[in-house]
């Protein structure tokens, strides 16, 4: 549609017709103009908004609400003091459950090797590592079973039945989860942090936990890690004979993990490889 334009020069008009002026679509400083233009009217709207509502508010005569947490009693008493600290160290202790069950039990172990077979047979997401982190988890229940229930009978069960305090709840509970783990330990690694600790010669049952739970950790990070070094042997000999035929084949660009990868599944397949690793996994803890 056109529009009419009329100039005046003087005594003259003249009338004529002018083209239309479409307004700019889709120019992208237009728009962010238009968006910043918006939002700071937006901004002030709200800070006139706030300011006059925060005006407001001592002429109401409200009293500011206020969230009060109380453990019983008068704050100065030492039993509420010391009720509040139980209760800051059982939050801390839930934060680091998780810690708990990764390097004091079966599960640092398991979980390597399933991610070293993994890596072996050349597969990245299949098993996915959901599905790998909740195998080490029900093979970790299965094998810290009678750690469990020891722990049950010896320590839970009395500190519900209040028997024992939370001292001895610690101390009893700590008993079947040090004999674990130094089933597990090397010697060499118990006397080094018990070199480091500044300790003698001290009892095995008289081991503080400080020095079990590392030396049990790198323990399980050397086991875990001869067992995938283990793994690997096999599947890095077919690898080895597939790069060799495709060189002596001519065959140079042809990437051998693609030829090796349905050889490799064939050979886990054919030998029941979860079976074999599963029962060596759970014999190695009940050796």
């Amino acid at each position: 549609m056109t529009q009419t334009a009329i100039e005046i020069r003087g005594n003259n008009c003249s009338v004529g017709a002018v083209k239309p002026v479409l307004p700019s679509r889709g120019n992208p400083s237009h728009i962010f103009c238009k968006c910043l233009g918006l939002g700071l009217l937006l901004a002030f709207l709200l800070c006139g908004l706030g300011g006059s509502v925060y005006a407001q508010a001592p002429a109401s005569g409200a009293a500011p609400t206020s969230l009060t947490l109380s453990l019983g009693g008068g704050g100065d008493d030492p039993a509420n003091v010391a009720t509040a600290i139980q209760v800051v160290v059982l939050m801390t202790l839930i934060t680091l459950a998780p810690s708990f069950l990764l390097l004091m039990t079966s599960f640092t172990r398991i979980v390597i090797v399933l991610g070293f077979i993994r890596g072996a047979i050349g597969l990245q997401g299949a098993p996915s590592n959901q599905i790998l982190v909740g195998m080490s988890l029900f093979l970790s229940m299965f094998i810290m079973m009678p750690t469990a229930k020891r722990v049950n009978e010896e320590a839970l069960q009395p500190y519900m039945n209040k028997q024992i305090n939370t001292a001895q709840f610690a101390e009893k509970a700590s008993v079947p989860m040090k004999a674990f783990m130094l089933r597990q330990s090397r010697p060499a690694e118990v006397d080094f942090f018990l070199g480091l600790s500044g300790q003698g010669a001290t009892k095995t049952e008289d081991l503080p936990i400080t020095v079990v739970v590392p030396a049990f950790i790198l323990s399980e990070l050397r086991t875990a890690f001869q067992m995938g070094f283990l793994l690997y042997v096999p599947f890095l000999v077919i690898d080895f004979l597939v790069s060799a035929t495709l060189m002596s084949m001519g065959m140079m660009m042809m990437p051998p993990m693609m030829i090796s990868l349905p050889f490799k599944l064939l050979l886990f397949v054919l030998v029941d490889g979860w079976h074999l690793i599963v029962r060596s996994l759970v014999q190695s803890f009940v050796s």
